[in-house]
């Protein structure tokens, strides 16, 4: 296993801005600064005019990273663990672009990071890189709903090029997304994110990771009585090359897919909380651990 297929990757290292294996291979960062298989249920559902908070919660760990044909290629004494608090502040504003509302949000991250390979081990808890963003969004009926806008990932986060383990990425991300849910709390019920994440390069180690599309998604169906019911996960896929100093990082792209069960509860008054497991599967060039998330919207 050469550094250069050692990358820092790992989904929830990456949403969370976490730069596993740093000591084991410096040459190397990849991930991004999005937060992949964080939504669920309503994703594309914007929240109705007013001030809204969401707060949303993880725990993850891996213990296994996949090579670039998904052998096993786990360096000795591997291991992550994040657990992860995040707060969502959102602005629904009451005025409108091309027919929808403009929304605008802000999202701080506080992470709790443990990271272990190779006989090194570091732990790191603080805030991450801070995401602002703004979006238009449409209520088509009273079932569908989308939404369209752009995320821009400010390097806030702690970094150190020698740690094995970041609270940040030392680089800017632009984030187009666009979402869609459709909603029936009698019947089927089916949602997905897609976010390109167009990653910058990092100046201290002159590295630039290569850009990645994240689909978020749940399915599920609404029992009636404000419980929904279904599978939810992520599918993440990189489509262009890391580059180094300028040179392409051949055989490194990262992808994976997720997939668990997953609830949601809605009282109607205009809060709802979501829950999901998710475990990864088809691991290239990152990390195949699992994860608990959390979410809960109240508005003010």
């Amino acid at each position: 296993m050469t550094a250069m297929r050692l990358k820092r990757r790992g989904k929830h290292a990456a949403i969370f801005f976490l730069a596993a294996l740093a000591g084991l291979a410096q040459a190397t960062e990849g991930g991004g600064s999005v937060y992949p298989g964080s939504e669920n249920f309503l994703v594309g559902a914007a929240p109705p005019p007013g001030l809204h908070l969401m707060g949303y919660g993880t725990a993850y760990a891996a213990t296994e990273f996949k090579d670039n044909k998904g052998n096993n290629a786990t360096p000795p004494g591997f291991k992550v663990n994040a657990n992860v608090a995040v707060l969502r502040g959102v602005w629904s504003t009451p005025y409108q672009v091309l027919g929808g509302n403009i929304v605008m949000h802000t999202i701080v991250p506080f992470a709790d990071v443990s990271v272990s390979a190779a006989g090194a081990h570091q732990h790191k808890t603080g805030i991450g890189d801070i995401t602002v963003g703004a979006v238009v969004a449409h209520h088509h009926s009273p079932q569908l709903h989308s939404l369209a806008g752009l995320d821009v990932v400010l390097p806030t986060g702690g970094y150190t090029r020698t740690d094995l383990a970041n609270l940040g990425r030392n680089y800017v991300a632009y984030e187009p997304v666009f979402a869609m849910s459709y909603v029936d709390p009698k019947g089927f019920n089916g949602d997905f994110k897609l976010t390109i994440n167009l990653n910058q390069t990092n100046n201290a180690t002159h590295y630039k990771s290569g850009n990645e599309a994240f689909i978020d998604y749940s399915v599920g169906y609404g029992l009636g009585n404000g419980w929904t019911v279904g599978v939810g996960g992520l599918i993440r896929e990189q489509f262009t090359d890391d580059r180094q100093n300028g040179a392409t990082v051949a055989n490194n792209r990262a992808r994976s897919f997720a997939i668990g069960p997953s609830i949601k509860y809605d009282n109607g008054k205009g809060w709802f909380a979501t829950a999901k497991w998710e475990t990864e599967t088809a691991a290239r060039n990152t990390t195949q651990g699992n994860a608990f998330w959390v979410k809960a919207v109240i508005p003010f």
